[in-house]
C-alpha cells in the first residue's frame, strides 16, 4: 500500500566539508513544490545548489539545479519509490566545502541525505475514499446513522426535505458493504442517485 509521511523531517549531512540540509514533508502537486524550492532559495542565498525531487504521480519531478546530470534530483526520487511512497517532497540543499566529490560521491551523498530524513519521518497508509450520496425516508433517519457510524463512515452532509439526503465518506474498499446493508436494512427505500460513487483520494 502506498504510504506519504505525516510532516516534514529535516537531516543534516556533512561531506568533506559540504553540507546537506535534507527535508522531506508532504506535497500534492507541482505549484505546491516550486513555492517551497523558491523560499529555500530565498532562506540559503549563499548555497551552492537547491536540489528537489517531487514523487506525486503525473506531478512528479527530478531537479539537479546545476549538479550533474543525474546525480541528485534523480537518486533522490529513486529513494521515494523504493519506499513507496506518494506525495512527498523531498529537497536538499548543499552548501559547497570546496571538495568536489564527484559523480559517485554526489549520488551518495543525495540518496544517504534523503534516506536518513526518512528514518525519521512517520509514514502513514494512503487511503482511498469513496464519497457516496443516499435518500432516505424520515423513518430511516436513525437507521441511517447507526449503520454510517457503525461502518466508520465520515458523515459530510444531511440535508432535510421531502427525504432526509446523507452524503459520506469512507474507504473505498468498504463502500459496497455499507450500500448492500443500508439496502437491506432499509427494504428497498434507500435511494442512491446516480453518478455520486466516485473515489476521491484521501488520508
Amino acid at each position: 500500500m502506498a504510504q506519504t509521511i505525516a510532516s516534514a523531517v529535516q537531516h543534516e549531512l556533512i561531506i568533506k566539508k559540504s553540507r546537506f540540509l535534507a527535508c522531506v514533508q508532504p506535497m500534492a502537486n507541482r505549484a505546491g513544490a516550486q513555492q517551497v524550492v523558491a523560499a529555500l532559495r530565498a532562506e540559503h542565498p549563499g548555497a551552492a545548489h537547491v536540489c528537489w525531487a517531487l514523487l506525486a504521480g503525473g506531478q512528479s519531478a527530478a531537479v539537479d539545479d546545476g549538479e550533474p546530470s543525474g546525480t541528485a534530483g534523480r537518486p533522490m526520487l529513486d529513494v521515494l519509490r523504493h519506499q513507496d511512497l506518494e506525495g512527498v517532497l523531498a529537497t536538499v540543499v548543499r552548501y559547497f566545502g570546496g571538495v568536489k566529490l564527484g559523480a559517485g560521491g554526489l549520488v551518495r551523498a543525495y540518496t544517504d541525505s534523503v534516506a536518513q530524513a526518512l528514518l525519521q519521518a512517520q509514514k502513514v497508509p494512503i487511503v482511498k475514499l469513496a464519497s457516496l450520496r443516499c435518500t432516505a425516508p424520515y423513518a430511516f433517519e436513525g437507521l441511517v446513522r447507526r449503520e454510517l457510524e457503525a461502518a466508520g463512515a465520515s458523515l459530510d452532509e444531511v440535508r432535510h426535505g421531502d427525504e432526509v439526503a446523507f452524503a459520506f465518506s469512507l474507504p473505498a474498499g468498504a463502500a459496497a458493504a455499507l450500500r448492500a446493508r443500508l439496502d437491506e436494512a432499509g427494504h428497498g427505500r434507500i435511494g442512491w442517485p446516480r453518478g455520486d460513487t466516485g473515489v476521491a483520494g484521501g488520508e
